[in-house]
C-alpha cells in the first residue's frame, strides 16, 4: 500500500544548487523540486544534509551566504521532515557502506533515507535509477 502523502529525501548537493544562483540551470531544476516538495509538504532532511548545507553555502559556493542567512534557511527547512543521526544510525551506516560499497558519508545519507521511510532519495552523488533497499535514487538534474 502507497502511503498518502510519500516523503522524498534529498541530499546536500540537490540543496546547494537550490540557493546557489550561479548554478545556472541546475539551480532551476533543482529550486523547482524544493518548491514542489514544500508546497507538497513530501520534503525528508537529515541533520547531516542541514551541516553540510551550512558549511557548503558558506564556503563553497561562488557567492556564499552570510551566516544570519543561513539561520533564516535552515529554519524555513525544519518544517520538513528531519532524520537526526544517532549513534545507531552510525552503526547502520557502516552496515550499507560495507553492503553496498558506497562512501560512509552515502551510507549514512542511505540510512536516513530508508528509516523515514522514503522511497525516493534525489541525489547527484549516487546512480541515477540505483536502487539500495527499499530506496531509490533519482537524479532530478539530469537531462
Amino acid at each position: 500500500m502507497t502511503p498518502t502523502n510519500p516523503k522524498y529525501f534529498v541530499d546536500t548537493n540537490i540543496l546547494i544548487y537550490a540557493h546557489d544562483r550561479d548554478a545556472g540551470p541546475k539551480h532551476e531544476r533543482a529550486r523547482q523540486l524544493i518548491e514542489h516538495l514544500w508546497t507538497t509538504g513530501q520534503g525528508a532532511l537529515s541533520t547531516q544534509v542541514l551541516q553540510e548545507l551550512c558549511v557548503n553555502l558558506r564556503r563553497r559556493v561562488a557567492h556564499p551566504l552570510p551566516s544570519d542567512e543561513i539561520a533564516k534557511l535552515i529554519e524555513d527547512y525544519l518544517s520538513w521532515e528531519i532524520v537526526i543521526n544517532t549513534p545507531q544510525s552510525i552503526l547502520a551506516a557502516l552496515g550499507i557502506e560495507t553492503r553496498y560499497k558506497v562512501s560512509y558519508w552515502d551510507a549514512l545519507i542511505l540510512h536516513a533515507a530508508e528509516s523515514c521511510g522514503a522511497a525516493v532519495l534525489y541525489s547527484e552523488d549516487l546512480s541515477h535509477g540505483q536502487r539500495y533497499g527499499a530506496v531509490e535514487v533519482l537524479d532530478p538534474l539530469r537531462d
